[in-house]
């Protein structure tokens, strides 16, 4: 399970981010995942409590965002909300095309005191 991987490394972030502005506590932190990263946002979440045992995120509200996808075809410029990356344009059929959101994966922001 790679979400592991990735929790841990959010708590790190988190951590470090809360050390270097010389917070006392970790309220919130808000993370960005895309439908196309790869990503399984239950399993995060479910990697993510065990992850912040024993960490200054332990009492941390922890928000994932879910970015939806969007796509614009290079054969129509039609912009779509693709689901899968073998999804193809609507409006043309063509599978050229370019993902414009959906793939991010990131601590959007970190709430300290």
């Amino acid at each position: 399970m790679h979400e592991f991987s990735i929790a841990l490394n959010i708590v790190d972030i988190a951590s470090r981010t809360a050390k270097k502005a010389k917070a006392k506590k970790i309220n919130e932190v808000e993370i960005e995942v895309g439908i196309l990263s790869g990503v399984i946002v239950e399993a995060l979440e479910f990697a993510l409590e065990s992850a912040v045992k024993d960490t200054p995120l332990k009492d941390a509200k922890i928000t994932i965002i879910e970015i939806k996808a969007s796509a614009k075809c290079d054969e129509c410029n039609t912009e779509f909300n693709p689901e899968n990356y073998i999804e193809n344009c609507p409006a043309c059929s063509s599978f050229k095309y370019s993902i414009l959101h959906g793939r991010e994966l990131r601590v959007k922001s970190i709430n300290v005191d």
